[in-house]
């Protein structure tokens, strides 16, 4: 019934907008899309850390990945959303939202879609980028979001009690 026999090389991204820029992350990472709701600002947390949000009982960060890549805040607008995503920081699964100025669709991309990230002229740090995707003359900046954030900046707005050994 399948009509994928080598769906190996076959990956699923969801695609959002970010100022001008297209980006995308594996589906498999993101738990669901929220809209944008009451975001309570945690003090003395980097700028790019927009606070918390509650989601269904959990105290949840929200970052804006667009002052993260040194871009323009996002401000809100009826499109923009908070992607919820698991990341593994240290072994350990985080959850995090990430605001986006739109969500627009998951798509299909083969390995050979994507190329290695530019290691000039890039406007961000390629370390946070898997590769570079092209759909419809555009370029897509595929994230690898699990090594966006470190875990001391996440760990300002984490709840406490979980904190993670540290080795001596």
């Amino acid at each position: 019934m399948t009509e994928h026999t080598d769906n190996l090389s076959l990956h699923q991204y969801l695609t959002f907008r970010l100022g001008e820029e297209m980006f995308a992350l594996d589906v498999s990472q993101v738990r669901e899309i929220l809209d944008v709701t009451t975001i309570t600002k945690v003090p003395r947390s980097p700028a790019f850390m927009r606070g918390v949000i509650n989601v269904r009982g959990s105290v949840v960060p929200v970052v804006d990945l667009s002052l993260k890549f040194g871009m323009k805040k996002i401000e809100r607008t009826l499109d923009t959303r908070i992607v919820v995503m698991e990341i593994s920081l240290e072994g350990e699964i985080t959850v995090i939202g990430a605001l986006a100025d739109a969500v627009h669709n998951v798509m299909e991309m083969e390995a050979s879609q994507i190329e290695a990230a530019p290691k000039i002229g890039a406007k961000w740090n390629t370390e946070f980028i898997r590769g570079i995707g092209k759909h419809d003359d555009e370029f897509i900046i595929i994230l690898d979001v699990d090594r966006i954030f470190s875990v001391d900046e996440l760990s300002m707005v984490q709840p406490h009690g979980t904190d993670a050994q540290q080795a001596a």
